[in-house]
């Protein structure tokens, strides 16, 4: 059973967090890219934005961020009160050891303010899957890693990750479908987003119903992950959209992921014009009052505990603006 819905208002009725995947731009270094990770984590935090995540990708041209430990320790270091986390760290890449013992350095430096948001998709292209050694990950292993990757940090793992003794962080699990189900056994929250938004909301409720209670996390908890774009208006807001879905599309049709570019392709194919609208319409986007409704109603049909948005355009005024009119809209 989904919470009472919340009463309308001129906030969200829950935090909002921002999710960033260090977009590379043409015609720029993708160093840049990294630099303004950190810059807009300091302008996240100076807004009361409540967590900040970045993310982890391999040999994709528009994303600078393949180590999501190195970028949350720059991005810790750079920041005093934000909640800096990994949307996420994609377990299939890594040995459970090793990201214990990342997050626990991460946990020491910086007490009480790191999550680790841990996932399990492969490589973006079959190439990257065999440089990476990993071309099947069954949800079977997946569960296995992640009891492992738990037991580390509870220092209950067959040796121990150092330093020793630090508080365990929040763990959640970038999910769907049987993630899901892994999630729920585990007693952790999940991060969710795509399909689970926009159609049939049956594997929350599965999730929920197999819930088992731990210690971290007594009852089921679900973050909801979107591209949210605001702007004066709505027209606005979908023009802020297109670089990104622009990307998304081409990338359909080349395996590459490409830098965010100010303008269009030279030709989109009718193809790519339709996974263009479909990029579009799965953002919330408008104005701030419009985004405030798509957003309050979505958190009340899914029972959402925090929105983590995914913002990005490729001009990077805009999307300070951006970030700034949806801090506006959490809660005070």
């Amino acid at each position: 059973m989904l919470p009472d819905p919340a009463p309308p208002g001129d906030r969200l009725p829950v935090p909002v967090s921002l999710l960033d995947r260090s977009r590379t731009r043409e015609g720029e270094d993708p160093g840049a890219a990294l630099r303004h990770t950190v810059e807009r984590a300091r302008r996240a935090e100076s807004l009361g934005l409540h967590r900040f995540w970045v993310a982890e990708h391999h040999a994709v041209p528009g994303i600078a961020s393949g180590s999501p430990p190195v970028l949350m320790a720059e991005v810790a270091a750079a920041t005093s009160r934000i909640r800096v986390g990994s949307g996420g760290i994609m377990l299939p890449n890594h040995r459970p050891l090793v990201v214990a013992e990342q997050v626990r350095m991460l946990e020491a430096l910086h007490p009480g303010r790191i999550d680790v948001g841990i996932g399990r998709s492969l490589g973006f292209t079959a190439p990257v899957r065999r440089a990476l050694g990993v071309e099947r990950y069954p949800v079977e292993t997946f569960a296995e890693d992640l009891g492992l990757l738990l037991a580390h940090l509870d220092d209950q793992g067959p040796v121990t990750a150092m330093p020793r003794g630090v508080p365990r962080p929040p763990v959640l699990v970038l999910a769907t479908g049987s993630g899901l189900g892994v999630a729920a056994r585990l007693g952790l929250p999940v991060v969710v987003g795509g399909p689970v938004l926009h159609g049939d909301l049956a594997p929350l409720e599965a999730y929920r119903a197999q819930f088992r209670p731990s210690p971290q996390c007594p009852e089921p908890r679900v973050v909801i992950s979107l591209d949210v774009m605001i702007a004066g208006t709505a027209g606005r807001a979908r023009e802020l959209l297109l670089p990104e879905a622009w990307a998304m599309a081409e990338s359909r049709a080349t395996g590459a992921f490409p830098p965010l570019r100010p303008d269009p392709p030279q030709r989109l194919t009718p193809k790519q014009e339709e996974l263009v609208e479909q990029q579009v319409a799965m953002a919330v986007s408008g104005t701030a009052s419009q985004v405030l409704v798509e957003l309050t109603d979505l958190v009340r049909r899914t029972g959402a505990t925090e929105v983590l948005a995914s913002t990005s355009t490729f001009d990077r005024d805009e999307l300070a603006a951006a970030d700034e009119a949806l801090a506006a809209l959490a809660p005070g």
